[in-house]
């Protein structure tokens, strides 16, 4: 008689607590194999993609796409047959199964929590899945739940397309495909997510019905609900202070011209935030406070003598903050290439939750939106981020020996938001001014 085994949802990363479920790729049924994925979800921190620990049949799915499970509640219940048949096959990927079987675990936490724990469910259509969804209770050993009718052919759609569907409220199988070889585009998802206009009609009063254009709403889920509750927690914790200067990069321009004739930049882009980038790891070295962490629960300020710059990227799942380890220690090419890849890696939404966590210092360029500045909030754990305007060309007073004229050079307002625990005015404002020296003057690196 087979046996089954409970995968629950393992802590993907540094202390996450929930995910929402993306999108499966096995059902009732099917036969699976370990390693084999079997589920995509998206956690606080980036979409991740789960192996089976187990090998043998799906006995049950306990979530449905679109669901919010905490971590230590079962994700799915595998039917792996009696030892004999199966040998190995009941212990999770990562027990000792001696010297031939023997693994690592790829993620933490398979165990189950108390029993006492129960899963939260989201808001989902009414319509049936045509996948068999178990009851939060894991079925008892030796059954096997199986879809009560044949699986509906699943909707082709890329997973972007299926992440805008589900934050619009859309169910894919009812849009219809204009897309390559029948695959849903975002347009299709757009069109279905906007309200049929009803026909107007009088009203007693005469008026319009003002609400005749209809509203949408999207659920706060994932990537967009870890960084609202970062930034609120941030803006009522460390006191924030924001400083601004306006500075002459024509200089900088030119370097990167320079720069960009060298064999060691071949291929890479080199944008004015790279140069930033620089300036500020540069400048970090004179204004170590702003490197550092506030440490609450111990009452002690954390200097960090290594720096992890975090690169802000606004992606469709919203705003996610990579770090670069130990930048400080790259070549401008190396950074360069460095910060091209983890952008690169952001907008395909595989940033790993690694490379989200144990940032010092974050950097963001809002200049791309065209945009001359702002007031940055600094991401929680961190003593300050700068950002970068817009490059612009402008007029500007320039001083010489023959004395003062106004000419066209480039220049860009550059922000910083600091922890006025951790630094006070005048460690904040070298920092601004010594980034802004390096950008007006960029041999100034050499001394």
């Amino acid at each position: 008689m087979p046996t089954t085994e409970d995968f629950c949802l393992p802590d993907v990363g540094e202390g996450l607590t929930e995910a929402d479920i993306l999108q499966w790729t096995v059902a009732p049924g099917d036969t699976v194999e370990v390693n084999q994925i079997i589920v995509e979800i998206e956690t606080a921190k980036a979409a991740v993609e789960l192996p089976s620990p187990y090998a043998g049949t799906v006995a049950a799915l306990h979530a449905a796409e679109g669901d919010t499970v905490p971590v230590g509640a079962p994700l799915i219940t595998i039917a792996v047959g009696t030892p004999d048949e199966h040998e190995g096959a009941a212990r999770p990927a990562g027990s000792d199964q001696g010297a031939e079987g023997g693994r690592t675990a790829l993620l933490v936490g398979y165990g189950p929590r108390d029993a006492g724990t129960a899963r939260r469910r989201t808001a989902r259509p009414a319509a049936s899945t045509g996948t068999a969804v178990a009851a939060p209770a894991p079925p008892r050993a030796g059954s096997l739940t199986t879809a009560s009718a044949p699986a509906a052919p699943r909707p082709s759609a890329k997973p972007p397309v299926r992440k805008l569907a589900k934050d619009l409220g859309v169910d894919l199988r009812t849009v219809p495909p204009t897309g390559p070889h029948g695959t849903i585009s975002r347009e299709d998802v757009h069109l279905a997510a906007t309200p049929v206009k009803a026909p107007s009609g009088d009203s007693p009063s005469g008026s319009a019905d003002v609400n005749s254009r209809g509203e949408s709403r999207i659920a706060i889920r994932g990537v967009r609900k870890h960084m609202a509750a970062a930034m609120v927690a941030s803006a009522f914790t460390a006191p924030h202070v924001t400083e601004f200067v306006t500075v002459d990069v024509s200089e900088t321009m030119r370097l990167r011209e320079l720069m960009g004739a060298r064999r060691e930049f071949a291929g890479i882009r080199i944008s004015p935030m790279l140069f930033v980038a620089k300036a500020l790891l540069l400048a970090l070295r004179g204004t170590p406070e702003l490197n550092s962490v506030w440490d609450e629960a111990r009452q002690e300020i954390v200097l960090k003598h290594y720096v992890n710059l975090g690169i802000a990227a606004a992606t469709d799942r919203g705003l996610v903050v990579p770090n670069i380890k130990d930048a400080d220690l790259l070549s401008l090419p190396e950074l360069a290439a460095a910060i091209a890849q983890l952008a690169k890696t952001a907008r395909e939404g595989r940033t790993e939750p690694r490379d989200l966590a144990g940032g010092t210092v974050t950097l963001t360029n809002v200049g791309v939106f065209g945009v001359d500045t702002g007031t940055p909030i600094l991401n929680p754990g961190e003593a300050a981020i700068l950002a970068l305007g817009a490059v612009r060309r402008t007029p500007w007073v320039v001083q010489d020996q023959a004395g003062e004229r106004i000419e066209p050079r480039w220049t860009a307002q550059l922000a910083l938001s600091f922890d006025h625990r951790l630094a006070d005015g005048r460690q904040g404002s070298r920092l601004l001014a010594d980034v802004a020296d390096l950008l007006r003057e960029p041999g100034l690196a050499m001394l």
